[in-house]
């Protein structure tokens, strides 16, 4: 194998001396990823950095080098015979180069959007209807339950009233949600 790089000329020497390893650290990432070992995905920055912001990943990431890199090397290997000049071969692999890192980051958008935040508040109660489960009974003299659905999930709750007792199956309105998880509702 190094006596058949050794015969090639230089600039595709230097680019299956990239490929193969950047190849090899692929095929590791992907294995990882798919068993689990690579929770992060290129979300961390591998060095100090002041890129803080609104971007769910770091631009530059050792991943996102690999995938430069990759498209870098392969497509300078690809096209080495097709483009004669070395400089416009070199300029058509470093923009491919850049589709595979912008590639996978619009990837990472993607999935990052798919992402959806159901943790549970009692204040996205209020102004909700809900079903009574158990009877609630009048003025504050005790509680009872109702059934209300948030983000597509159907929570039983305490309630109370400050009006008349409320029966099963009556529908109300969460007037207050209380830090203690209590509704204050109302027919």
């Amino acid at each position: 194998m190094m006596d058949y790089l050794n015969q090639l000329e230089p600039a595709l020497r230097t680019l299956w001396f990239i490929a193969i390893p950047v190849s090899l650290i692929f095929l590791f990432q992907t294995i990882m990823t798919f068993i689990g070992g690579d929770a992060s995905d290129g979300t961390e920055a591998d060095f100090d950095s002041n890129l803080e912001g609104d971007m769910p990943f770091q631009l530059f990431s050792f991943r996102n080098l690999i995938n430069f890199l990759l498209g870098f090397s392969w497509s300078g290997i690809t096209f080495f015979n097709q483009i004669s000049s070395v400089g416009l071969l070199l300029l058509v692999s470093f923009l491919i180069g850049l589709a595979f890192t912008a590639v996978f980051v619009l990837i990472l958008i993607q999935v990052n959007k798919l992402a959806e935040n159901n943790s549970f508040a009692y204040s996205e109660t209020e102004g909700k209807t809900a079903e009574v489960y158990l009877k609630i009974p009048a003025n504050k003299n005790g509680k009872g339950k109702v059934l209300i659905s948030v983000k597509g999930s159907t929570h039983e709750l305490e309630a109370y009233t400050e009006n008349d007792a409320i029966e099963t199956g009556s529908l109300v309105t969460v007037v207050k949600a209380e830090a203690s998880g209590l509704l204050l509702v109302k027919k």
